[in-house]
């Protein structure tokens, strides 16, 4: 094992986050165009205001009664309530329009929100952290364990201060629903087919930082399915999984990096209903939220006889049509692995172009970048200085790699 490489794949998911972090959600990529002088090239602030954010609005309601009687914590909004629905508080900003990709319900212009609103510059979201706070649970025991796991993770949310990203995902505020409800820790996670969003992206990132843990590529799959459901019971996640671990341990072991990347791609099958399409039938209903769960799950599981060719991809179409006509570029495994596979083939694993490729790509590109630059990462021996000490957590970051690196050595 190239322990240099390993440290590469953990740096490129910071390093992606935090560069895609300002430009998260933009569906249009002429709003990054117009955002950032002609789209990002280093690490920027979360710009205010977000043209086609929804974040305010979004549900969370715990029982609280119920978790005052088990004292457990419930609130994982603190500072940042004031942009959620919830049943403590008064949600003062209005829904009034429906637009975007999605047409969900969003507020006036002048309200809407970054999602990832206050971060600065090289600061990375809440995605990315709960990766160190699995890391710094495996350093602390010195292997992975669940229940240390599902503690840190709680502490995390439910401590004012630890957490300064307003966005938090509906897993999360899933979880902690079950969780006030008196529901076991370890079973709290819920299901893609009662919550379509579930089969995110957001599903695959810690699982596979999980997935470094093990010199066996059958025994790290293991180890990445089982966590994975302690937050994402989802086909779709533990689908893309079963394609991306054993690519990663690939590449860690010096394979040609884009002709096991394009036999990878082959093996990935789409879907009946995409891009375009897919965006038109989220549109018909104003939302997405809007349609019967069983037409959902349909939307999103039923595949074609198609498998993901990237020569072919390359060869029929531009990147403006592979971004959003061909695919969406949303938070969905079964969308983003072709994207993400194409972003690395089209730029040949070269980590800043391809990172920054994923950051003007937009849409969920924070966890689709995540899952990128690990894979980019792990296919390079260098990664440029400049971005790992742009972060502002470069110093902290760096010795919880390294001490997680120990910790795991195969």
């Amino acid at each position: 094992m190239d322990y240099t490489r390993l440290k590469n794949a953990l740096w490129g998911a910071f390093i992606a986050d935090a560069m895609a972090m300002p430009a998260h959600w933009y569906y249009q990529r002429k709003y990054i165009k117009e955002g950032f002088d002609g789209g990002i090239t280093k690490y920027e602030d979360a710009p205010h205001l977000h043209p086609e954010s929804f974040m305010v609005g979004m549900g969370y309601h715990p029982n609280i009664a119920k978790a005052k009687e088990l004292g457990r914590s419930f609130d994982i909004a603190h500072e940042n309530i004031r942009f959620y629905d919830t049943n403590y508080n008064d949600l003062d900003i209005k829904l009034s329009v429906h637009e975007g990709e999605h047409k969900n319900a969003m507020p006036d212009k002048s309200e809407r929100y970054h999602y990832h609103h206050g971060l600065k510059a090289g600061e990375n979201t809440l995605g990315a952290n709960l990766i160190r706070v699995l890391m710094r649970s495996i350093i602390k025991e010195g292997k992975y364990t669940q229940e240390v796991f599902i503690e840190d993770f709680i502490h995390y949310l439910t401590t004012p201060g630890l957490n300064k990203d307003p966005y938090t995902e509906v897993y999360i505020r899933a979880w902690f629903e079950n969780y006030s409800n008196g529901v076991p820790p370890h079973a709290c996670a819920q299901e893609q087919r009662n919550v379509w969003s579930i089969g995110s992206n957001g599903g695959i990132i810690r699982p596979l930082v999980l997935a470094l843990t093990s010199k066996s590529t059958f025994q790290a799959l293991g180890v990445a399915l089982q966590h994975q459901q302690i937050t994402h019971r989802s086909e779709n996640v533990s689908s893309a999984l079963c394609i991306l671990v054993p690519l990663l341990h690939q590449l860690l072991e010096k394979v040609e990096p884009l002709s096991t990347l394009k036999e990878c791609a082959s093996k990935v099958q789409r879907t009946k209903i995409s891009g375009a399409e897919l965006s038109r039938t989220y549109a018909e209903h104003n939302g997405p939220g809007n349609i019967p769960k069983d037409e959902m799950w349909n939307i999103h599981t039923e595949f074609s006889d198609q498998n993901v060719d990237l020569d072919a991809l390359m060869k029929e179409y531009t990147e403006d049509e592979i971004l959003g006509s061909v695919f969406t570029t949303g938070c969905y495994p079964e969308q983003s692995l072709p994207v993400l596979m194409y972003l690395l083939y089209k730029n040949k694993f070269d980590f800043k172009a391809s990172v920054l490729a994923n950051t003007n790509a937009g849409g969920d590109n924070v966890h689709r970048g995540i899952i990128l630059g690990m894979l980019a990462g792990a296919a390079n021996e260098k990664i440029p200085e400049a971005l790992k000490t742009g972060l502002v957590e470069h110093a902290n970051i760096e010795q919880e790699i390294e001490n997680f690196v120990k910790v795991i050595q195969w």
